[in-house]
């Protein structure tokens, strides 16, 4: 895990976190399961995935993590104007759909662009590897290696973790909420 350094915040009485990422790639599910992990009683069992519909603008959700922190999740069709929400977030998550390696071009462009872009040089990223549930996802090892993951970490400013999850089913969410918690304790 990845401490990372805050960088420009959403001020008030808590942080904004942009999810971002291609449309289908899972981020509506994520963060109703990470509200659900979040809550006062943090689930012990997800149960079965709630319903979502594709985002086709812009969701706010709160989430306790040692404080509030608000998620802003911009739908993937809105990937053209995702810069004009740069300089309003302290971190980034980017979600990138391991099961669907037609996407795979696409989603490296937007990160690198996403990556170079000057209002998020030192705001932490996390990379998020989704729907490692399906048969047909690619492994980590193969998707670090058709993104070159080691050398976007060894060229950009910010610092930049990788994991991989299966909102559906829970997997790998810890390690999403362990991000979390890295990332709070800087603010």
């Amino acid at each position: 895990m990845v401490m990372a350094s805050g960088g420009g915040g959403g001020g008030g009485d808590g942080s904004t976190y942009l999810l971002l990422g291609g449309s289908g790639a899972g981020k509506t599910l994520l963060v109703k399961r990470l509200q659900n992990l979040s809550s006062k009683d943090g689930a012990k069992d997800l149960g079965e995935p709630p319903a979502t519909l594709p985002t086709v603008g812009t969701n706010l959700t709160d989430l306790q993590i040692r404080k509030k922190i608000t998620i802003r999740e911009l739908g993937g069709c809105m990937g053209p104007i995702w810069s004009s929400y740069y300089s309003d977030c302290c971190c980034v998550l980017y979600m990138i759909d391991a099961a669907k390696p037609t996407q795979i071009s696409s989603s490296c462009i937007q990160l690198l662009s996403l990556l170079s872009a000057e209002q998020l040089a030192s705001v932490p990223v996390l990379i998020i590897f989704n729907k490692i549930d399906l048969p047909c996802y690619m492994s980590l090892v193969e998707m670090k290696s058709l993104f070159r993951i080691q050398d976007i970490i060894a060229c950009a400013k910010q610092p930049i973790t990788v994991v991989e999850t299966s909102a559906r089913d829970g997997n790998g969410l810890s390690n999403v909420m362990q991000w979390f918690h890295s990332t709070t304790q800087c603010d």
